[in-house]
């Protein structure tokens, strides 16, 4: 996006635009994804006005942007600059490692693994009843690593090396000195893929990576900022949904691979015009 194109001529609404334009919880998810994408290799800060022309693009009104800017500053993410009646939006360090770690996956996400060895990462860890926010942070940040689940306390994974994720993991939840971790190799008498149709639902992966080929596939919008944002913010949710395990282990003609190819192309083709264009955005007077 970007090109100093404006939107077409005529609503080209994208199901993710129509899906966002209702709210700030929505807002400030895509405000997550435009910090990554723009700002952080930017120079970590953004103006007001710039965020609001960005969202104005895809359907989210002002109140529901400034909404946005103030719930992830309070949050700890932004720091607010203030000069004259313009407001200038800082990352704050926390703010610039978490985009940082999430742009590494995000951009780094394959999903299928390739040369694997047979070993599996197991985690073993019960959450005391009750302990809703212990049961939140594991059941997310162990998804985010590829993990899935066979029954109550016991994850899997086909990324041995993400031991220390998990350990990581578990200590943020509370449940380290209770927990159990191992790297096994699987000798159950039938084949392993009654066990990856538990751990994961990949049907309603794949349905998710054919929605996803739908929407970008065509021409879309000629604004390649905002057409960027919506690219970046589908397909960040694959590392947290697709546990890119081995192909031996995958579904034939796995459509993963075809939409990490078509984010590959896409991501490349807008994004020098997305780039140019927040920078204009970002640089012009209030």
């Amino acid at each position: 996006m970007g090109r100093n194109e404006t939107p077409a001529s005529g609503p080209v609404p994208s199901s993710l635009s129509r899906s966002h334009a209702a709210g700030a919880p929505s807002a400030r998810g895509l405000l997550f994804t435009l910090l990554g994408e723009f700002v952080l290799p930017g120079g970590g800060t953004a103006w007001t006005s710039a965020v609001i022309a960005s969202f104005a693009r895809l359907g989210i009104a002002e109140k529901a942007t400034r909404q946005a800017l103030l719930r992830t500053a309070a949050g700890g993410w932004l720091s607010a600059e203030k000069d004259g009646r313009r407001t200038r939006w800082h990352l704050t360090g926390a703010a610039r490692r978490l985009l940082t770690d999430g742009a590494e996956r995000i951009y780094s996400f394959t999903p299928a693994a390739e040369h694997w060895d047979g070993r599996w990462l197991l985690v073993a860890a019960q959450v005391p009843d009750g302990d809703r926010g212990a049961r939140h942070v594991l059941r997310t940040r162990l998804s985010w690593a590829g993990f899935g689940s066979l029954g109550p306390g016991l994850w899997i994974s086909a990324h041995p090396e993400r031991e220390a994720e998990a350990a990581r993991v578990l200590r943020e939840a509370g449940l380290a000195s209770g927990a159990h971790v191992f790297v096994a190799t699987r000798s159950g008498l039938a084949g392993p893929d009654g066990m990856v149709r538990a751990a994961w639902d990949l049907a309603a992966i794949e349905r998710e990576y054919e929605r996803f080929i739908a929407e970008f596939s065509g021409p879309g919008r000629r604004d390649a900022l905002a057409r960027q944002v919506e690219l970046v913010h589908a397909w960040r949710r694959f590392p947290a949904i697709d546990p890119a395990l081995p192909a031996e282990l995958l579904p034939a003609r796995w459509r993963g691979l075809a939409a990490a190819r078509l984010f590959a192309g896409r991501h490349e083709r807008w994004s020098a015009g997305a780039q140019l264009d927040w920078k204009r955005l970002n640089d012009q007077p209030a």
